[in-house]
């Protein structure tokens, strides 16, 4: 059977049984990588995955299986087991499934140019990023990594509710991470991009922005303790989205485990912010049109103008508060049902350019790469990260700095905003343009 009719399949199958809501979600899953090092090719992965995850709803109590097996029988045994497992768990009268929607929208997320172009051309864009590393500056040494990697997927989902939505999506990208020397100092750098459309994947700009990093960092120093303005480009700036993303799940708010629980209409960042999560971004990696349980993506205004407006919700949560599922059942993997996660997350732009953000900071650090974040309290929203980046004078960027690090509370970070950037950047799921952060203590000597 095909993977829709398969869908259909288990579907009538589970309602036979006894299954009062049931739902087929099914995934294909092919990925490609190759890694290679000073021009030798050191890895070439291909893997391929395909599996089916059953949720189903007995009375309010829920019950899930999974199988990687699609013949008739593991199907069968996979159904009966969701079944069982309901009949062991708890009723909760909001274990419900979503309705299907009356309008779905278009998204552009395949592109066939990334299962057709041959093996040997991607491995020249996997070397062509070491090489634009290499050229941006002789004092770029040694590579420490450099891949191509991509994904191709397929996705069904058919629930007994009506819903019945199948599609398919990719997208490619590049990382290369090199070191540069000079009188003894060595210092690294990195550059990444993930895209949609393979033609997009520019190795040239992201090897040259590994060997810039890398050489910018050459003859660091410490700085002593102060307060300062701190400016941070979007790679740093989406780490700490990162941190705050958490706190925006409507989960981890009904379970008491969010900084933003109670906080619907207060101010909880400066004015000039507006966070958005968009499911059907053009160009987003994470766009597609539902979500992980057959719920229309769309634009959700998380944050607008400062003011907290609703939390990310997928169709349980969404119940349990009253309210309208905003398309954010994340689900990654059929082994799991869906959870609560962003889509393409992003902070809107302003109208400064970098520069102008600089100019009027007479003492600052411009933060380009931060460690530790892992440690950040997603309860508490308190961070104290390593940071190494570039000493900001009379509005110029002048000699790198690292040894320091920075504290403070995301909450209070974001209220600290000053000024944003014009220049919007995504990495992976979240983007943010340059941000401008009033004056936080930096520890050094």
């Amino acid at each position: 059977m095909k993977e829709r009719e398969l869908a259909h399949w288990v579907v009538a199958r589970g309602q036979e049984q006894g299954a009062g809501l049931i739902e087929a979600f099914l995934l294909k899953h092919k990925s490609f990588s190759v890694q290679v090092r000073h021009g030798k090719v050191e890895s070439i992965k291909q893997a391929q995955e395909v599996g089916l995850g059953i949720r189903v709803i007995v009375e309010g109590r829920m019950g899930f299986a999974y199988t990687s097996q699609l013949g008739t029988a593991p199907v069968k045994e996979a159904v009966s087991q969701a079944i069982s497992n309901a009949n062991k768990t708890a009723e909760d009268e909001f274990n419900i499934l979503p309705e299907p929607a009356n309008q779905i929208p278009k998204v552009d997320i395949y592109d066939p140019a990334i299962e057709k172009t041959p093996v040997e051309d991607k491995i020249e864009l996997a070397m062509a990023l070491e090489e634009a590393a290499f050229n941006y500056d002789r004092r770029v040494v040694r590579s420490e990594q450099a891949a191509y990697e991509d994904t191709v997927y397929e996705v069904t989902i058919v629930n007994s509710c009506g819903v019945d939505v199948s599609y398919r999506g990719s997208f490619c990208g590049g990382y290369v991470s090199v070191v540069a020397q000079e009188n003894g100092d060595t210092q690294t750098g990195s550059g990444m991009d993930y895209v949609l459309n393979f033609s997009a994947l520019k190795p040239e700009v992201i090897g040259k922005e590994a060997g810039e990093e890398a050489v910018a960092m050459l003859g660091a120093r410490k700085v002593t303790s102060q307060r300062v303005p701190i400016v941070m480009p979007p790679r740093v700036a989406t780490q700490f989205l990162g941190v705050l993303v958490p706190a925006l799940s409507a989960e981890a708010v009904q379970k008491g485990r969010s900084l933003l629980a109670g906080k619907l209409g207060d101010m909880v960042a400066a004015r000039d912010v507006t966070l958005i999560d968009d499911g059907a971004l053009p160009g987003g990696i994470n766009s597609s049109p539902v979500d992980g349980e057959g719920v229309p993506a769309g634009k959700t205004v998380l944050i607008k103008e400062g003011v907290l407006q609703t939390y990310l919700h997928n169709t349980y949560s969404a119940a349990k508060d009253g309210t309208k599922s905003t398309g954010n059942a994340s689900r990654p993997f059929y082994r799991g049902t869906p959870e609560i996660g962003p889509s393409n997350l992003f902070l809107e732009p302003g109208r400064t350019s970098k520069e102008d953000l600089l100019q009027d900071i007479s003492q600052g650090f411009y933060i380009t790469e931060v460690l530790g974040m892992h440690t950040a309290n997603p309860i508490s929203g308190d961070f104290s990260v390593g940071a190494t980046g570039l000493w900001i004078e009379k509005g110029k960027l002048t000699y790198p700095v690292r040894g320091v690090a920075v504290a403070e509370n995301i909450l209070e970070l974001f209220r600290g905003i000053e000024a944003i950037g014009n220049d919007l950047r995504f990495y992976l799921g979240y983007g943010s343009p340059t941000l401008r952060f009033k004056p936080i203590p930096v520890s050094g000597e």
